[in-house]
Order: structure tokens, then sequence, then C-alpha cells
């Protein structure tokens, strides 16, 4: 299992950067339930969400964390996944930077 971690930056306030994100995971769900199954997710603290998903019948683990100046995300990418790593923190990191990145509190 590959790990895999993407730092974006922000501007926000961590109450701002957390609402951004539960009407981001609101949206996927909908969005992506027919395609990638169901997304689940869950604020373990304030500041740190737990979230599970399985794409292709392979099950992805990963965490986000709402630091002071950059949202945090570590995944663990399943088997063969790994080999689309790059692709695929510039996913996180293109989706999360549109939602959080280069914006003011």
């Amino acid at each position: 299992m590959k790990s895999l971690e993407v730092r974006v930056p922000h501007g926000l306030s961590p109450e701002e950067v957390r609402r951004r994100l539960d009407t981001a995971l609101v949206h996927a769900q909908k969005e992506y339930a027919a395609t990638v199954g169901p997304i689940e997710a869950e604020w373990e603290e304030q500041d740190r969400m737990r979230v599970r998903l399985a794409v292709m019948g392979m099950n992805f683990n990963g965490r986000i964390e709402i630091l002071v100046e950059e949202v945090f995300v570590s995944l663990e990418l399943p088997g063969m996944a790994g080999l689309f790593a790059g692709r695929i923190r510039d996913g996180i990191q293109e989706k999360l930077g549109g939602l959080v990145g280069s914006q003011e509190a």
C-alpha cells in the first residue's frame, strides 16, 4: 500500500474550510454515487475528517486535516492505484485548490 500526501494552502478560517468541505462532500456523494459508490466521511475532531470510499473494487482510506494555513490530505493507495499516484495527487490538488485555495478569509 502506497501513501499519498497533498497540501493545499488557504487563507480561510477553519470554520469556513470545514463548511466548504462539508458542502463539497454532499455534492461528491450525489455526483459520484453511480460511478464510485458510497463515499463515507466523518469528522473525528473539529479539524480532522476520516474518509473512506471504494473505486473499481479498491478501498481507499484517507484523512483530511484543516491546519492554520493549509489543508493536509493523506490517502492510502491500494494495489494498482499506486501507479496513478501522480494523477490522483493532481486531481486532489485541483479540486481542493479550487475549493479553498487562493482565497482570503
